[in-house]
């Protein structure tokens, strides 16, 4: 019975010990393998070398456990904002936003984990970007930043682009998406536009004028014209286009008062004259 007893014991002890060893090669063999997944790139840090040179790309890679750790850096383009309020070369404040595409420069990740660490976009982009955004504003007027926007949004992306470049960040793109002026500036903008206003006004009042006066200068040569070829007509024929038109300006007389209902005609007699006799209201 003691003998049975025994042999279990030292059954269930072989046990414990491979399951122990088993649960240490488990141990040993998770905390030497690490993933790195699509888009992400390991950087190992060694304890007795440092930081080693070169990186690893996506897949399952052995390192020796407690002696190597790995870092995983995001490779994949990010979009980054940041805004800045900057003086204009004529003194005017202008706030603007900028929007950046970046990523690492996988070749130099060993570098960039040694100098600024994995925040490194959050470190370098906010810095260098309101460092050129001042310098390249300050080369332009408040209304030159509208008017040449393209040429502005050149120099923005060409000076951070090298910028990036001093700390191993390449960008992908650079764009301005907002920019605004202060209230001086739109205040000065709005008493532009009514100087411009009154301008214009005035110019047009001129025209007018000029107008009216040549108008005046062809009417009156018409008269001179006209009146002239009146006194040659006079001249020419005698009194009979004077007749002409006295006939028609009684006609034309008579006519206006046949229409009237408050008049009547009575002959006075022979010799063609007539009594005009006006019906009064009752």
């Amino acid at each position: 019975m003691a003998g049975g007893g025994q042999a279990a014991v030292s059954f269930l002890t072989r046990i414990a010990k491979v399951a122990a060893g088993i649960g240490v090669a488990a141990s040993a063999a998770s905390t030497s393998l690490f993933t790195v997944d699509g888009g992400e790139r390991a950087v190992i840090f060694d304890r007795l070398r440092g930081v080693l040179p070169g990186t690893e790309s996506e897949g399952t890679h052995f390192l020796v456990p407690f002696l190597q750790k790995p870092f995983i850096f995001d490779i994949r383009t990010r979009p980054h904002s940041f805004s800045s309020t900057s003086g204009t070369k004529d003194l005017q404040m202008v706030s603007l936003t900028l929007r950046v595409l970046s990523r690492p420069d996988v070749d130099r990740l060993p570098e960039i984990f040694n100098s600024l660490g994995l925040e490194y976009d959050e470190k370098v982009l906010p810095s260098i970007g309101n460092e050129v955004l001042k310098a390249v504003v300050a080369q332009f007027n408040a209304d030159q930043l509208l008017t040449e926007r393209p040429h502005v949004s050149a120099l923005v992306r060409e000076s951070l682009t090298q910028r990036a470049r001093e700390f191993n960040i390449v960008l992908d793109d650079v764009a301005i998406t907002h920019l605004a002026y202060g209230p001086e500036f739109a205040q000065a903008v709005e008493k532009k536009q009514v100087a411009q206003q009154e301008a214009e006004r005035s110019r047009f009042l001129v025209a007018r004028a000029e107008q009216e006066r040549r108008a005046a200068i062809v009417r009156a040569e018409g008269e001179s014209e006209a009146a002239r070829l009146i006194s040659e007509a006079t001249t020419t024929a005698g009194n009979g286009l004077i007749e002409l038109r006295r006939i028609e300006a009684a006609k034309e007389i008579a006519g206006v008062l046949a229409r009237s209902p408050n008049v009547s005609y009575i002959p006075a007699g022979d010799n063609g004259q007539m009594l005009l006799g006006l019906n009064a209201a009752r």
